[in-house]
Parts: structure tokens; C-alpha cells; sequence
């Protein structure tokens, strides 16, 4: 819900185009480059703001007042044996399942090949709609796995292979019909999966979102609870011994298992939840580096990882696999994987539903011990164990890839997504964003050099323009005179 108020009226929207056109918002933008999107409750124009899922606007005497009617609310500690709880969750997951699928007899789902959208499919009536996307290209396609499934629950399954020029003919089309910058590339093959889908006279699409952030799937889960060992070694032992070893006179060896601890000690020193921003593209990179002077005096770059920060330590007295998982409700469900597959439904005249979302599935997650989330290192230990007997083993063992496009090695293969991207990175050069001379680095050298890590800035840039070119005014070329006639610059007039 976007809204705008001041002392004489309150405007609001479930769509941004709705609303009067405004001045863009710097800080945003920067956001954008950092979060790849623009959490809420911050909008691209400013003095308009987005209510979160779970929150309440009461505007009265000119006064607008926000809150939250739902948090998510943690319990820790075991209260039931595992056979009772697993009975709960496979009731809670048919119940979330049926209800989702009411009211049409046309649903389908998207079928990915894991662990989420595969128990989906498996619990719709037989045959199920299911829908799968491809990439021919090494080590992104795995179409194995959702052939695997659609198998196993006999569904009656759709594939699509994605090409380049699939990818060419979607980004404008996408970028108009966004509210505002989104810069995930998934939300591209999640739009053709729903067009086929569409095709084939579904009217609901069933989406295994929030299955990761739920029941501890993501990757990361695993990875920062190593680096949390080391916190809970002896002080004196990590001070006076390991870190001086690894810094001191050890530093200057070049072994590679040395450099492997030492880049271990380094992340692990570094706090929750900064250290999950380690390999942030934009602080990589380095903002002075990427980013115009004139745009970096008008935002604050500590920002960003300040509203991460306060969603991180809210939840109080919580385990890390809670708090990630608090953070990640905000930052990369709500304000990233939902407005994906939304956007993608919405643009190919599709329903979405979120059976993982119910109300159902989100108590029995908070209470959820934290090692039936994360058992060691393992993923979703109580997920896999319960559902033992109804997923293939194949999909239980595979590793989480979902629907990653593989942008940077087309970019490198294709002349025509390669002028499209490469075109939209000189236009933006001119709105005095982005520093000319990084855009030329990046384009020249970097995704060169590693194609899907740089490609992925490549599309994060190229994104903005297209958005910038169907909701802003172009800029001006000429140099700025000063600070507000360069934001001028920025904002679309009218």
C-alpha cells in the first residue's frame, strides 16, 4: 500500500501509478543499488511511504500514525515430541494447500525442482499443473529436478527453456510495469513460468515462497552458524593466540590453508548482520567508486545496514537462526521474492497464492525450536524429516537453486541483450548516478572477468535506467551547477 498525506488529505494506493507523480527520492536510489530493491517503508518518490505486510495506517486530523497489527512472535523452546508436531505441520500444510486452491478449479504451480514448490505440487489434486523453466546453459538449468518431481506426484507438466531474447523482449515491458526499481532477475523467468501457465487457462499459481525463511533453507543459515563458532571460543584464545598468529607474523605467509583461516577469522570478527553483507556488491565495489560526489552529499550511506541493524536486534533475546529469519520476513520475502513473483503474475494475468504464508504455517514456524530449523549445519532438518516419506529422496538431497537466470554468461553471448543492457548503461550516465567512469570499468573489465558475479550489477544498472526511462524525465547532459539542480535532474516534472 503506498500513501501520501500532509494536514489537508491522505492519498493511497495499492499502485504507485495511481497516485499523483512526485520527486524522486535519492536515498532510495542508493538503496536500490544496495538491496537490489527499496524496502519498505521508503518509496522512490518521496513523502510517499509503503505500509509492510502486517502494518496499519490511522490517519486522523491530519495526522497520520503507523503501526503493526501482526509481529511475528518467536517461541523457543520444545514443548511438543517430534511425531506430534510433525503431524501438525503436514495438517497445517494440506489445510494452507486446500485453501489456496479454492475457488478455481484452474491452479497450477510453479515447479522449481525444490524441496518447497515440489511438496506444492505434491499436495495439489491429482493431476496437478505444473510449470518449470530452463536454461541451456552449463550448470543453471535444472530442469532434472522438476522432472523429477513432476514424476514422482504425476502432474501434468509444462516446461519453457528461457533464451536471451526472451530475456531482451521482457525488461522493458517489466520495468514499466513496476512501481518502482526492482533489480531481481528471477523475476524474469518467474514471468514466462506464469505466461505459460496463462497459456494453458490457469488462473492461480501456486508459489512455494516462504518455505526457506520459515524452515531455515537458505544457504546462509548454515554458513553464518560456522562463523558463529568462533564468537563462542575463549576471548583470550581468539585475542592472544589464533588472531595475532593469523595477523602477526603468520600474515605475511602466503599457504593457502592459512589464507583460508584468516578470511574465516576476518568475516567471522565482523557482527551480526553487517557479516551478511560481506559480499554486498555496492560496498565491494565501494560507494566513492561507483557513485557520483553530487549524489553521494544527499544520502546517507550508513543507512542501509542501519534499518538492517534495527530489524535484526528487535526481536529480543532471540537465537541467530530467529533473528535471520525475522530479517529476511522483511528484506527478502516481503520487499523482494513476493513483489517478484507478484509483478511476474500480475504482468501475465495470473493469481498468486503462498501456502507457506498461511496464517497456520507462520504460528507453527515461530514455534518451531531453532535446531529443528537448523540442526548444525543442516537445512531444514525438521522440514526434510517430516516430509521423508512424501518427497523424493533426489530432492531432498539436491542444493537450493530456484528459478537464477544466468544474465551475465548471455550477456557476454548475445549481441542483442548485450545492446540493450550496454545502451541502457550509457543513458544512465547521463542522470548522474553512477560515476561514467565506473559504467565503462564494469562494462570493459569486470564482466569480463567474471561473468554472473558482475553481470549481476550489469542488470541491478540496467534496471534503473529502463525504470528511469518509463516513469522520469531524462536528465540533462550538461554538468551540474550545483547539488539540488543536479536531484533536479533526477525527478520526473508534471
Amino acid at each position: 500500500m503506498h500513501y501520501q498525506s500532509d494536514a489537508r488529505q491522505l492519498l493511497f494506493s495499492t499502485s504507485a501509478a495511481s497516485l499523483p507523480a512526485g520527486e524522486l527520492d535519492p536515498q532510495a536510489l542508493y538503496d536500490y543499488l544496495y538491496f537490489h530493491m527499496i524496502p519498505s517503508p521508503r518509496s522512490v518518490y518521496r513523502h510517499r511511504q509503503r505500509l509492510g505486510p502486517g502494518e496499519f495506517l490511522l490517519y486522523s486530523h491530519g495526522r497520520a500514525e503507523r503501526g503493526a497489527y501482526w509481529q511475528m512472535r518467536f517461541r523457543e523452546e520444545r514443548a511438543l515430541p517430534f511425531a506430534v508436531m510433525k503431524q501438525q505441520f503436514q495438517q497445517a500444510l494440506r489445510s494452507a494447500v486446500s485453501s489456496a486452491a479454492q475457488g478455481t478449479d484452474k491452479v497450477g504451480a510453479f515447479l522449481s525442482g525444490g524441496t518447497d514448490s515440489s511438496t506444492l505440487a505434491g499436495l495439489l489434486e491429482k493431476p496437478a499443473r505444473t510449470y518449470s523453466i530452463g536454461f541451456d546453459v552449463e550448470g543453471y538449468d535444472e530442469m532434472v529436478y522438476a522432472r523429477i518431481a513432476a514424476r514422482h506426484f504425476q502432474t501434468d507438466h509444462h516446461e519453457y527453456y528461457l533464451t536471451a531474447d526472451d530475456v531482451a523482449d521482457s525488461i522493458p515491458r517489466i520495468a514499466a510495469a513496476a512501481d518502482q526499481p526492482f533489480g531481481n532477475a528471477s523475476v524474469v523467468p518467474a514471468f514466462f513460468c506464469a505466461q505459460i501457465a496463462a497459456a494453458d487457462g490457469v488462473t492461480r499459481l501456486l508459489g512455494g515462497d516462504g518455505g526457506d525463511e520459515l524452515f531455515g533453507g537458505n544457504e546462509r543459515y548454515a554458513r553464518q552458524a560456522v562463523f558463529s563458532r568462533y564468537e563462542r571460543l575463549p576471548s583470550a584464545a581468539r585475542q592472544l593466540v589464533l588472531e595475532p598468529l593469523l595477523f602477526g607474523l603468520a600474515g605475511k605467509l602466503e599457504i593457502a590453508l592459512l589464507n583460508k583461516a584468516r578470511s574465516y577469522v576476518q568475516q567471522a570478527l565482523a557482527p551480526m548482520p553487517a557479516r551478511l553483507e560481506s559480499y554486498n556488491l555496492l560496498s565491494r565495489y565501494g560507494p566513492a567508486q561507483m557513485l557520483e560526489a553530487d549524489f553521494l552529499h544527499v544520502v546517507d550511506m550508513d543507512a542501509p545496514l542501519a534499518q538492517l541493524n534495527h530489524c535484526y536486534w528487535q526481536p529480543d533475546r532471540l537465537s541467530q537462526i530467529n533473528r535471520m529469519q525475522a530479517l529476511d520476513l522483511h528484506y527478502t520475502l516481503a520487499d523482494n521474492d513476493l513483489r517478484k513473483v507478484n509483478l511476474a503474475c500480475e504482468l501475465a494475468g495470473v493469481e498468486p497464492a503462498f501456502p507457506f504464508l498461511s496464517d497456520e504455517m507462520l504460528a507453527f514456524s515461530a514455534r518451531l525450536p531453532p535446531d529443528d530449523k537448523l540442526r548444525g549445519t543442516r537445512l531444514r532438518y525438521f522440514f526434510k524429516q517430516a516430509l521423508r516419506e512424501h518427497l523424493p529422496a533426489a530432492i531432498l538431497r539436491k542444493k537450493k537453486h530456484g528459478f537464477g537466470m544466468p544474465f551475465g554468461a548471455w550477456l557476454l553471448s548475445d549481441a542483442r541483450l548485450r545492446a540493450l543492457a550496454y545502451d541502457s548503461l550509457a543513458d544512465l550516465k547521463s542522470r548522474r548516478i553512477v560515476r561514467a567512469g565506473f559504467i565503462d570499468q564494469l562494462l570493459q573489465t569486470h564482466v569480463h572477468e567474471h561473468p554472473a558475479y558482475h553481470g549481476t550489477m550489469v542488470w541491478v544498472l540496467m534496471m534503473l535506467e529502463q525504470w528511469l526511462h518509463h516513469h522520469a524525465t531524462p536528465a540533462r547532459v550538461a554538468a551540474p551547477i550545483n547539488v539540488a539542480e543536479t536531484l533536479d535532474d533526477l525527478v520526473p516534472k508534471g
